[in-house]
């Protein structure tokens, strides 16, 4: 078990450099296509693509003021993008009701793939 453990620890120390050099990379690449005014554009063999996306952020007291029926709070416990968003598909919750408890973040997706 001594060898197991050892090597998950190695392992885990492994993965939190890729980690760390995947998001230098990605930030190389992303102030790159920034800089150059480029969202699709190749670079040798990989096709590299810069999607932008929307994410809200919720501020809980904010949420928790809109929402006052504990029964939906209790639903939500930590606010959760995808679990809110569902509660609004399914009209447990109106988007109206709760327009004032987040900020809407710009997030960029890196995607490479190779031709």
């Amino acid at each position: 078990m001594d060898t197991s453990v050892k090597r998950y620890y190695q392992l885990k120390q492994k993965q939190r450099e890729i980690e760390q050099e995947l998001a230098e990379l990605r930030a190389a690449i992303i102030g790159y296509c920034d800089e150059q005014g480029l969202s699709d554009w190749e670079a040798g063999a990989y096709r590299v693509k810069i999607v932008q996306q929307e994410r809200k952020e919720y501020e809980d007291s904010k949420l928790f003021e809109a929402l006052p029926d504990t029964e939906v709070w209790r639903m939500l416990s930590k606010p959760d993008p995808s679990r809110i968003a569902s509660l609004i598909k399914l009209n447990v919750i109106t988007e109206e009701k709760i327009k004032d408890t987040y900020a809407v973040k710009q997030i960029k997706l890196l995607q490479v793939d190779k031709r």
